[in-house]
């Protein structure tokens, strides 16, 4: 017992406030949903420029939300919370998380498409609130599994590149999945290549992004929902791990709500679900 966090024990009996920015979209309704039948986390306000001024349980026919909505994230804040979690687009993202860390709020970051240098910069935030930020490019279980596996791929094997598919109507690219894989990936090792990308002939953009030394190619088509792809290659052989999502949001709530109660041990940006779990 002398060795658990103070955190951990004050969770076990307290109900976490949630802040939920996005809480009408894709993905943030089938969060609200999940948390109103989670005894240990309450929704007290939520962000939706469009059902702004409405009950969420009225919005989202769930007669268990009662928290009301507002139309930007500092006025939702004003109500007291514990934990804010952002699921907007990365231009709005940046600054409610740095709004909620003002407000002495730890943050989730679920919206993709933010870059290194917002993360930088939400770290150094994160410190001088004495809060944690934990980012999130994908809270499904299997792309936590498909990231470790290929940081262990890429101990042993020297060339990869990434591919990221997702729909005709996703604005970012790459998609926050594809950045954090990359991202991962740079931390192993850079990889190897062939022809260096200056001696290419033709259209060098045809040879995808660079982010962190890894070629990124974005794919937006109908017919996709989210998926990602890492290739790695060897003399006559090569691997490929890939994670496909459908249409539905539910893949992604089990990790939010993970995340949730997990934010808050640390002070300072972690950036993966996996930081919080048990490998």
């Amino acid at each position: 017992m002398g060795t658990r966090r103070a955190t951990d024990i004050a969770r076990e009996i307290a109900v976490i406030r949630l802040c939920l920015a996005g809480a009408t979209g894709w993905a943030g309704s089938a969060l609200a949903r999940a948390v109103a039948a989670t005894p240990d986390i309450r929704l007290v306000a939520a962000v939706s420029r469009t059902h702004a001024g409405r009950s969420l349980g009225d919005v989202l026919a769930e007669p268990r939300l009662d928290a009301p909505v507002f139309g930007t994230a500092a006025e939702a804040l004003d109500r007291p919370a514990d934990v804010f979690l952002d699921y907007t687009k990365p231009t709005v993202a940046l600054p409610n998380v740095m709004t909620a860390l003002e407000r002495g709020l730890h943050v989730v970051v679920g919206t993709s498409g933010l870059t290194d240098d917002d993360y930088r910069r939400i770290h150094a935030a994160a410190v001088a609130a004495g809060r944690e930020v934990l980012a999130v490019g994908n809270f499904a279980i299997p792309v936590v599994l498909l990231q470790r596996f290929a940081e262990t791929a890429a101990r042993y094997l020297p060339s990869w590149e990434i591919i990221d598919y997702a729909s005709e109507r996703k604005v970012d690219a790459p998609s926050g999945t594809a950045r954090e894989l990359a991202h991962r990936l740079s931390s192993v090792r850079p990889p190897a290549t062939g022809v260096p990308l200056e001696a290419t002939m033709g259209e060098r953009a045809a040879r995808g992004a660079d982010l962190g030394g890894s070629r990124v190619h974005s794919i937006r088509l109908p017919g996709f929902s989210l998926s990602t792809e890492v290739v790695f290659g060897m003399p006559g052989q090569r691997l490929a791990l890939r994670h496909d999502a459908g249409p539905s949001a539910e893949p992604y709530v089990d990790g939010a709500l993970l995340a949730i109660r997990a934010v808050g041990s640390v002070v300072g940006l972690r950036r993966g679900l996996d930081q919080v779990m048990d490998f």
